[in-house]
């Protein structure tokens, strides 16, 4: 290296190593206070989750308000979250259950909602991933539920139906689906394994480069990944993450036909989580088969000046052409007008359930 180079550099790295001196300080700092925290609990015989996303959300919107910058506010998140989780993890590591295997969409949500420092609960299923967390085999689970493209994850809307858990928190990711195989080229390749959502997300493309391809569905593209690493004619769809996870090859990257394509993931749990200021309700409603039950189903969050960010509906099954609504709004159930809202709704529909209310991403 250029000698006046380094001796440009030299200041810089020794500063920098300084100041990482005073963060691992500080951070040890922090996570003392943490225990701490836990030691009170304790002696006052607080009995409750150490998971607070309430808090964990007010904490990182507190520090992404006041950064002047260059660190950015997706960067505060991603550090902050990692902070948190491990700092929560020395009063008592959450247990996470998600779609599996390792390498997983659903897996990398985990990761940067809770971050690392939590015990991860792989499941074959959704349905698994709720009765994982009914039964207390883990803490929270996480689930997606609609796809930029491909709109609601069905199973996921009819589990969160039937089941008492309530949704506490939500994160989206970006979507990069790529094509891999042992090797990195489709040479002795006679099929493509993946999720059906990344099929049907990949369409275009796979019909342009490979019509003539066998296409198969697997329980997840982390699966179809761990089938490809253990069978050379097998081409999965899958992120980046499986890639490393299965010591595959990538053949094509962002193959999916929405370069913009995001998939939406709820964080399921027992917990009640108390407002934030900015926050979201999701419930499901069923109205009578009669002319103006939609309209009259909605007038009250109008009437009461709540927005609705999402309305998705989903067939009863009765065989009577009835259906279910999900409804997303703005606002947590213990503020005045969506609280209002919510008691006039339950006096004009057939069915009503709330899901939860919880911080927005």
């Amino acid at each position: 290296m250029d000698n006046t180079l380094l001796a440009r550099l030299q200041p810089l790295r020794q500063r920098i190593d300084a100041i990482d001196e005073q963060l691992l300080a500080l951070l040890n700092e922090r996570a003392r206070a943490a225990q701490e925290v836990g030691d009170i609990k304790k002696e006052f015989d607080v009995d409750g989750p150490v998971l607070k996303p309430e808090r964990e959300a007010s904490i990182i919107r507190a520090l992404q308000a006041r950064n002047p910058g260059p660190f950015t506010p997706e960067a505060v998140d991603a550090v902050w979250t990692q902070i948190i989780s491990t700092c929560r993890g020395l009063e008592s590591v959450l247990n996470v259950a998600y779609l599996g295997p390792q390498g997983s969409f659903s897996e990398q949500a985990a990761f940067e909602h809770f971050g690392h420092a939590i015990e991860s609960v792989r499941c074959d299923s959704f349905d698994e991933v709720f009765r994982a967390v009914e039964a207390g085999q883990a803490d929270v689970g996480v689930v997606p539920v609609e796809n930029s493209t491909e709109g609601a994850v069905n199973r996921t809307l009819d589990l969160l139906l039937n089941s008492p858990l309530r949704i506490i928190g939500e994160r989206s990711i970006k979507i990069h689906h790529n094509l891999m195989s042992q090797s990195g080229s489709m040479e002795g390749v006679t099929r493509i394994v993946a999720h059906p959502q990344a099929l049907a997300q990949c369409r275009g493309w796979l019909m342009r480069n490979y019509p003539s391809m066998a296409l198969d569905a697997a329980p997840s593209n982390s699966e179809a990944a761990r089938m490809a690493s253990q069978d050379a004619t097998i081409a999965a769809i899958a992120g980046e993450y499986a890639a490393h996870a299965w010591d595959l090859q990538v053949v094509s990257s962002g193959i999916q036909d929405d370069p913009q394509n995001r998939t939406r993931f709820l964080a399921v749990g027992k917990i009640e989580t108390l407002p934030t200021g900015d926050d979201q309700t999701s419930i499901i409603l069923a109205v009578p088969n009669r002319a103006g039950a939609v309209y009259t189903m909605l007038a009250p969050l109008a009437g009461n000046g709540v927005s609705m960010t999402r309305f998705e509906s989903r067939p009863a099954r009765t065989g009577q052409w009835e259906y279910y609504f999900y409804v997303d709004m703005l606002g947590h159930r213990n503020d005045p007008k969506v609280g209002k809202a919510l008691s006039e709704l339950k006096q004009e529909v057939a069915f009503f359930k709330e899901l939860g209310s919880y911080p927005r991403q």
